[in-house]
């Protein structure tokens, strides 16, 4: 133990991130493999384990078995506290474990607090922290008693409503979409007791735990000359329009789907919640094999931009997509920099966004090429586009092919899945050297376009 820890302090937070989350999918798949988690007389293989676990440390919400009709009562409360350790991130949870044990948090774990959560300085990680922990455990609860409330009323069981009800708070709030009702929320879509409740936790999974805790503060009136950062006007901006998007899109394309003689509200609530949803969460009250094409690939770009960073979702964050963007109307403009609310974007900041996206681009195109070479004309090219995209964005919406897929295909939706949970910044960069390389060539221009 002492070797691995000197192993550890010798890293980069990076890579010792990334060694974190797979000690934690390697432990957690080897918990989930013990019979005692398991319904009686119920099997699955240790490739389907492992998926599970990957999805659940990912939260994405994908799966190769149906979860109540394979795990018990033991299995799933594993499960959610499996989701809480994904959604929250590996060294947030176990820091608050540290404090709750009175370990001191040294300044390696600070670092780590860091890169996990996305933040650029070292100063205020364990408070950071501490706010996390305890605004998600606050949303998970009311979220708990609301849908307990809901399926009691429903079922007339209040211990089936209670384990239902506590499953999809923690699966909505962490984004992880799994669910404990055999096909999601689909035939809920007029219950708005369940569906606007878990739209907003699934906003408040995604926005970015900075912009939970600066909208505390806000509202704490403790300062009275606070100002909202940049990164929550950006990310609250971008979260906005591309919801806005992803809703008018919906809503005219499926406008004559196979729900076109449902009510105005109730189109306006499945465009709004399958477009939310779509982010990074994967709870659906439609199914997405039944959608018009055109549709599945507007989800399948909502999935691959994700949620915002420090959040519990993935794909290349909305902060990437908007420095993108920004980064194009300044070029257009004549301008060198890209500039937002009377602030100009670091170049590095310009540079990695660059770069997580032409990566992120590959690793899609790769994936979606060998599965498509694997699975031959088992599935559509369609389908392995919109299951790439979900486990990439680790958001769970599926087209139903998961469980069908060859295992080769599973492992490559794995590697996806837990790159898009690290963070592809964080992958990338567990893999370089401490030590920066100073050197500078002549400059040279080549033709472009």
């Amino acid at each position: 133990m002492k070797i691995i820890i000197n192993l550890l302090d010798r890293m980069s937070p990076q890579r010792s991130i990334f060694l974190y989350y797979l000690g934690a999918l390697i432990v957690s798949t080897l918990l989930m493999q013990l019979p005692f988690f398991y319904n009686e007389g119920t099997y699955i293989s240790f490739m389907d384990t492992l998926f599970v676990t990957a999805s659940g440390i990912s939260v994405t919400g994908l799966t190769t078995v149906n979860i109540v009709d394979t795990f018990n009562t033991y299995g799933i409360i594993l499960l959610m506290f499996i989701l809480n350790l994904g959604g929250i991130g590996i060294m947030a949870t176990s820091t608050f474990i540290w404090i709750l044990l009175g370990r001191k948090i040294t300044l390696r774990n600070r670092a780590a607090i860091m890169v996990d959560n996305n933040q650029s300085a070292i100063a205020g990680g364990v408070k950071l922290v501490l706010n996390i922990v305890s605004l998600l455990f606050l949303i998970e609860l009311i979220g708990a008693i609301i849908y307990t409330s809901v399926f009691y009323y429903l079922t007339g069981s209040f211990k089936d409503a209670l384990l239902q009800g506590t499953f999809l708070s923690v699966s909505a709030t962490t984004n992880a979409g799994f669910d404990l009702y055999h096909q999601s929320l689909i035939g809920h879509s007029t219950n708005f007791f369940l569906t606007v409740p878990v739209m907003f936790q699934i906003v408040l999974g995604a926005i970015g735990y900075p912009v939970l805790i600066e909208v505390k503060e806000f509202f704490s009136h403790k300062n009275p000359h606070f100002r909202f950062s940049l990164f929550t006007k950006v990310t609250t901006t971008m979260y906005a329009l591309l919801y806005v998007i992803g809703t008018v899109f919906y809503l005219i394309i499926e406008w004559n789907g196979p729900r076109f003689q449902d009510s105005f509200i109730t189109k306006m609530m499945n465009a709004s919640f399958m477009s939310v949803s779509s982010r990074s969460a994967g709870i659906v009250i439609e199914d997405p094999s039944l959608l018009n094409e055109a549709t599945q690939l507007v989800l399948s770009m909502l999935m691959f931009i994700g949620s915002s960073p420090s959040s519990a979702g993935g794909g290349i964050r909305t902060t990437t997509f908007a420095i993108l963007l920004l980064t194009v109307i300044a070029f257009a403009r004549s301008k060198e920099y890209p500039t937002i609310f009377k602030r100009t974007i670091a170049k590095q900041d310009v540079e990695r966004a660059f770069v997580v996206f032409v990566m992120s681009m590959v690793l899609l195109f790769l994936g979606i090429s060998v599965i498509t070479f694997v699975e031959g004309d088992k599935h559509s090219l369609m389908s392995i586009i919109f299951e790439v995209s979900s486990a990439f964005g680790t958001c769970g919406m599926s087209m139903g092919i998961t469980n069908d897929l060859q295992t080769s295909s599973e492992l490559i939706l794995i590697a996806l899945m837990f790159i898009g949970r690290v963070g592809f910044v964080s992958f990338l960069l567990s893999f370089g050297s401490k030590k920066k390389t100073i050197i500078k060539y002549p400059t040279e221009h080549l033709t472009v376009g």
